[in-house]
C-alpha cells in the first residue's frame, strides 16, 4: 500500500488533491482512500489531506503517520509544520516552489526533493488569482511524472470528473507541471 500525505494551506486545494489523486488510481484498477484533516476550517489555516492506494482492499481507517511521499503545496508550511514527520526513508517530498530542489538541503539529506512551480503555472492557466492560485491540480502532474504512482491520462479523467471548475484548464496545468518537475 502506498499512502501519501499532503499539507496546504484551506483553499489551495489539498481535500480535492487527495480526491483527484484517489479517482485516478481508481481508474487505473487501484483500490484507494482519500480524506482530510482540518484543524480550524479557514481558508489560510493549516490542511492536511490524505490518499491511500493499493493493490488489495483498503482496511486502514486511520491518519496516515508514515507516509511514502509527502506533497507540499505551500512552501511556508516546511518551516511552520514538521511536513516529514515519519516520511518513510527514499520516499519523495514534493514541494510548490520555483527554486530547485537543492535549495532545500536539509530535506535533500534525508530524502528525494523535488519542485514544481505550481503557483505560476496556476496563474497562468487562471487558477484561482495571483494572490491566491489554486495549485492542486498543477502538482499532481509533477506528482505523476515524479512517482508513476498513477498516469498523466488517469489523472486528466480524473480531474474532469472531481474538479467542477475550469476542468480544461486544470487538466492544461498538470501537464505543464508534469514537463516542468525539477529532481
Amino acid at each position: 500500500m502506498i499512502e501519501i500525505r499532503i499539507h496546504g494551506r484551506g483553499g489551495q486545494g489539498a481535500v480535492i488533491a487527495s480526491e483527484v489523486l484517489a479517482s485516478a488510481a481508481f481508474r487505473e484498477g487501484k483500490y484507494v482512500q482519500a480524506f482530510p484533516a482540518f484543524g480550524v476550517e479557514r481558508r489560510g489555516a493549516p490542511v492536511t489531506a490524505f490518499a491511500r492506494i493499493s493493490e488489495k482492499p483498503i482496511r486502514a481507517r486511520y491518519f496516515i503517520y508514515t507516509p511514502d511521499h509527502i506533497v507540499v503545496l505551500d512552501p511556508t508550511l516546511i518551516e511552520a509544520v514538521n511536513v516529514t514527520d515519519g516520511l518513510k526513508e527514499g520516499g519523495w517530498v514534493l514541494i510548490n516552489s520555483p527554486l530547485p530542489p537543492e535549495e532545500f538541503p536539509s530535506l535533500a539529506e534525508r530524502f528525494r526533493v523535488a519542485t514544481v512551480d505550481a503557483g505560476s503555472i496556476a496563474v497562468a492557466h487562471r487558477l484561482g488569482t495571483t494572490t491566491a492560485p489554486i495549485v492542486n491540480t498543477a502538482i499532481l502532474g509533477a506528482f505523476s511524472r515524479i512517482t508513476g504512482i498513477v498516469g498523466l491520462e488517469a489523472l486528466a479523467e480524473a480531474i474532469r470528473e472531481v474538479v467542477p471548475i475550469k476542468p480544461d484548464a486544470n487538466i492544461a496545468a498538470a501537464r505543464e507541471a508534469f514537463e516542468r518537475v525539477k529532481t
